[in-house]
């Protein structure tokens, strides 16, 4: 039996985004299972259908349900050792790159929601949000320099590239600047044949939830530069 994933939204939806990228990435064939968010009904009632926690994204194969991105990129790379760099050195940072992005950066959510089409003005960040921003540089700095690039572990792509790229299509659509090989290394990943299919499936979506639109976006007064809904 193939491998199936539920995903959400591709227009908001950064979660669902990482293993799709991820199989995408390496060819590994798998069925899509797209749900849309219902305006003013609770993720966690609506997806009960099809996932034990209620979110996206999910992961069916065989008789297994396997819930959560990371722990979906980990089940992948039990048949597909590739998901991971194969140097001890690197493969250990890749994952504590990996599990930093998955439990920090609480700023970076909550300003800079996930939307592939919006682009947006949001002026000077806080100091919280700077910080973040910082840091997520700092990471890719380090990562870059250490390994050698040209993706963040390696020569290779692999779970930790493809668990920041909804990092920079975000970093991207909010206008944030970068410095060094990370600047770079974000350009790269907006380019990745993968992550460049997510987005433009994602601008083609008709539906629309005005909290990922303007209520989160446009706060304190951003300003809207440009839709490129398709």
């Amino acid at each position: 039996m193939a491998l199936t994933l539920h995903i959400g939204n591709k227009r908001y939806s950064s979660w669902s985004m990482r293993p799709w990228v991820l199989l995408k990435a390496l060819d590994i064939p798998f069925e899509e299972k797209l749900h849309l968010f219902k305006p003013n009904v609770p993720h966690q009632t609506q997806f009960r259908t099809f996932s034990p926690t209620g979110k996206v994204p999910t992961l069916y194969h065989d008789d297994l349900t396997i819930c959560d991105s990371l722990a979906i990129m980990e089940y992948i790379a039990e048949d597909y050792p590739a998901a991971w760099p194969r140097d001890r050195k690197a493969r250990a940072f890749a994952r504590s790159a990996v599990a930093e992005m998955h439990s920090s950066f609480p700023a970076v959510r909550e300003q800079l929601t996930m939307n592939v089409a919006l682009r947006i003005d949001i002026g000077t960040p806080d100091p919280a949000l700077q910080r973040e921003i910082d840091r997520v540089e700092e990471l890719w700095n380090e990562g870059l320099s250490t390994f050698g690039g040209p993706w963040l572990a390696g020569a290779e792509f692999t779970a930790a590239d493809a668990f920041w790229s909804p990092v920079a299509v975000r970093f991207d659509g909010y206008g944030i600047k970068l410095r060094g090989p990370a600047a770079d290394y974000a350009k790269r990943l907006l380019e990745h044949p993968a992550v460049v299919q997510w987005v433009k499936d994602g601008r083609r979506e008709k539906e629309r939830l005005e909290k990922y639109e303007t209520e989160i976006p446009l706060a304190g007064g951003r300003k809207l530069l440009a839709d490129l809904s398709e």
